[in-house]
Formats: C-alpha cells, sequence, structure tokens
C-alpha cells in the first residue's frame, strides 16, 4: 500500500514544524521579558544555533507581523504583536499538544460551526480550529444572534473527536467554559467567572460564549464541534445599545488593548489543557474548578425553562453537570436546560 505522504513531502512538514517551534521559543523568551532586551548571545544559547540562524528566526517572526527592536549592545525586544487571526500569525504563540495545530482562516463566514461541521463530515481530524475575522450568522444558546465586529473580537469553533458517550456530552460544555475562563484571567480579566451553564462573564457583564453542538450515531459521538466567542478589543460604543450595559471586553477589563493572536493562543492553550484532562480524568476536576470559578452558585436566581419557572438558591453543580437549585419550600431541583437570572447574592 503507497503512503499517505511522499518522504519529500514529510520531510517538508517536519522543517516548517521545527521552524515554528524554534519561532515560538524565540518569541517566547521575547515575551517573558516583557520590555527588556535580550541579548543575542542568551537566545543563541538557549536555542542552540549560530547567530545567523537566530537572525533568520527573527525575520521569520517580523514576516508573520510581529514588530522586533533590534539594539547595538543591548540585544533585542518584542514591541508588537500582530492583531490578525491566521495560522501563521498564532503558531508562534501556541503551545498546546492537540487543539490549534491546524487553523482554517477566513476573511468571512456565515458561522464557523457550520464550516466545522462541514470539515469534520469531511475527515478534519481532532483539534482543527475553524476562525474568521467576520462572522455573518453566529449564533449563541437557544439560537439568539452572537455580534462579533470584525477585528475587535474572536469567533473560533475547534472540532474535537471525543472518546466519551453521547450523553455525556454536555461535560465538554461545561468543561470549555473553565477553560475561556482560565484564559481570560490570564489575559487580565481577573473577575471572570461562569454563569451557569457556560457564559463567561465579569461583575454580570458578558465577556464570552460558547455553543457546543453535537453530531452523534445511537450513544457513539461521532464529533463535537466547540464555538467560542470572545470580546477583545470592543470599547462600550462598540456594543448595541441594549447591551452596553450588559456585555465587557479583554480591553474593557484590563484597562489596554490585548492583541487578538495573544488571546486567541492563551484560548486555545487552556481549551487543549482542560479537554485534554477531562478526557483523562473524567469531570471531576472539571466539576472542581467549575465550582470554584462560578458565579451562579451562592446566589438566588430564576431560571425560564420550557416550560415553566424555577426560582430558588443556586446551590450546587451536579455530577452530570445539572444545576442544583433550592426552592423556597426547600425542595432541590434539577436544572439541566434554561435561562439562568442572577437575583442576589445569599
Amino acid at each position: 500500500m503507497s503512503p499517505l505522504v511522499s518522504p519529500a513531502a514529510g520531510e517538508a512538514d517536519l522543517a516548517h514544524w521545527t521552524d515554528d517551534r524554534q519561532d515560538a521559543f524565540v518569541l517566547g523568551m521575547l515575551l517573558e521579558c516583557d520590555d527588556d532586551f535580550v541579548s543575542g548571545s542568551v537566545l543563541c544559547d538557549k536555542l542552540d544555533v549560530p547567530r545567523a540562524e537566530l537572525l533568520k528566526r527573527l525575520d521569520s517572526l517580523r514576516a508573520r507581523g510581529y514588530l522586533i527592536q533590534a539594539s547595538g549592545g543591548r540585544g533585542y525586544r518584542l514591541t508588537g504583536i500582530p492583531n490578525g487571526l491566521s495560522e501563521r500569525e498564532i503558531a508562534p504563540l501556541l503551545g498546546t499538544a492537540e487543539i490549534g495545530r491546524t487553523i482554517h482562516h477566513h476573511a468571512e463566514l456565515a458561522s464557523t460551526n457550520d464550516e466545522a461541521h462541514r470539515l469534520a463530515d469531511a475527515g478534519a481530524r481532532h483539534g482543527e480550529v475553524v476562525i474568521t475575522e467576520l462572522q455573518t450568522q453566529g449564533r449563541g444558546r437557544r439560537g439568539r444572534p452572537w455580534i462579533a465586529p470584525p477585528g475587535k473580537s474572536i469567533a473560533l469553533s475547534v472540532i474535537l473527536r471525543p472518546s466519551i458517550a453521547a450523553a455525556r456530552a454536555s461535560e465538554i460544555t461545561l468543561a470549555a467554559a473553565v477553560a475561556v475562563c482560565e484564559a481570560a484571567r490570564q489575559l487580565g480579566a481577573s473577575t471572570a467567572g461562569i454563569k451557569w451553564p457556560n457564559d463567561v462573564e465579569c461583575d454580570g457583564r458578558k465577556l464570552a460564549g460558547i455553543l457546543t453542538e453535537l453530531r452523534a450515531e445511537g450513544e457513539r459521538t461521532r464529533h463535537v464541534v466547540l464555538g467560542v466567542g470572545l470580546n477583545c478589543g470592543l470599547l462600550p460604543g462598540d456594543f448595541p445599545e441594549e447591551l452596553e450595559e450588559r456585555a465587557t471586553s479583554l480591553r474593557m477589563e484590563k484597562g489596554e488593548d490585548v492583541p487578538r493572536a495573544l488571546a486567541c493562543a492563551r484560548l486555545l492553550e487552556a481549551l487543549d489543557e482542560w479537554l485534554a484532562l477531562h478526557e483523562l480524568e473524567g469531570f471531576a476536576p472539571v466539576r472542581d474548578r467549575w465550582r470554584q470559578l462560578s458565579s451562579t452558585l451562592g446566589r438566588r436566581v430564576r431560571v425560564e425553562l420550557e416550560p415553566g419557572l424555577v426560582e430558588g438558591d443556586a446551590v450546587d453543580l451536579a455530577e452530570d453537570g445539572a444545576l442544583i437549585v433550592r426552592t423556597p419550600d426547600e425542595a432541590l431541583t434539577r436544572v439541566m436546560a434554561g435561562d439562568v437570572t442572577h437575583c442576589r447574592v445569599l
């Protein structure tokens, strides 16, 4: 049987991978030093390459859009990160094992989730990512539209091929919520918390949303598409008037701009970490961290169901991801789906 990839192609792929890793190593050292210079000799020693190869890597990063200042006697300093979201721009920032090793970047799509489903049906591998600069028909939970202004937000979808049964797919949504919240905190949104089940908010203002869609055959999960929308560089005036008091962004929370390439890389790294942990150890560690990050537990809540309404105190997250609400008659009600409104802190 002939090989799927020719030896020459395999060598080219390996060289490309090596170049990306070396670029990532140089960029990582520049990022660690923040505004300080790093000497060329230190970079060469750490990378174990001659000066000519270091200069090649610096030129490669500049070609990807990174701004690097050179100063005689002091070395090199990173002064700018690109705002684009293509694989070329993100790859040097990305340290993942599976998520985002292949990125499909588009200038415009109706929906990243729809495109991810199309690719998955065509055989795309676990961890492939679809990103668009402009999403014209983005959707959130329960079919609501998701607004993502180009150049100021991240709209992406990840193709997943988990080994879990279809009945446990909701666990992936909660694991993703933990990952997005962790990434948001790392990027400067220090008050980020999770509103059940999977909205990431800061002091009641929505920062990110997650939409998980499953394709199954009986109890077998064929694939999962995990859509994430994250507000990055938006200011209050960028939101529709009806959302100005209910939405926020990384820029608003941190007080300064956060490059989208950096935000996207940290988001994919967090997803890589938490989805791998879930696959390896199950839902228990995800549930523990979700409880710690929750902005819902400990509050009086009102949950709109289809049909019906539940009001009471949100007291716990069940082992299957259900929200446990204690109603005024002291009964414990399990909520698997519904719209939650926070009323007050207990």
